[in-house]
């Protein structure tokens, strides 16, 4: 069975290493605004097992439309637990949360490979693929609520 619910930032870190930054320490994979009050972090349970997670901060980008935005960073799910609308839930979960908070849109910097993912969950592209180091290529990608 599928539980969602708002967990701690710490609780994002090892799934974080371990499918998003590998090439970083445990440590390093604590993000500036993970303890800040406006942000959440989310996440799939499957018999009381962490399967899939995501970080949303108040953070505006200035070419997407709307004047209460949020930033997604940190979705992952464990291959395992793929297909099984663990990270769907997550981001409808965190949906209601966003709407609660009167947002208007949120975004994200998704890496190219899953692109489609999000484009599956409602997601719109916003201007040219780019390059973040050591990652690769991503693409600017947000939602209107």
């Amino acid at each position: 069975m599928l539980e969602i619910k708002q967990i701690e930032p710490k609780s994002t870190f090892e799934i974080r290493h371990k499918l998003l930054r590998p090439m970083q320490t445990l440590e390093e994979c604590k993000y500036e605004f993970d303890d800040h009050p406006d942000t959440f972090h989310a996440g799939a349970y499957v018999d009381h097992k962490l399967v899939s997670i995501a970080s949303f901060s108040k953070e505006s980008h200035p070419e997407i439309p709307g004047t209460n935005q949020y930033r997604l960073r940190g979705m992952a799910t464990l291959p395992d637990f793929r297909g099984r609308k663990a990270g769907s839930s997550v981001l409808f979960y965190a949906e209601s949360v966003l709407k609660k908070k009167n947002v208007d849109v949120w975004w994200c910097n998704a890496r190219e490979s899953v692109s489609g993912y999000y484009e599956k969950q409602g997601c719109q592209t916003m201007g040219d693929t780019f390059k973040i180091d050591p990652i690769g290529p991503h693409k600017l990608m947000y939602k209107i609520l």
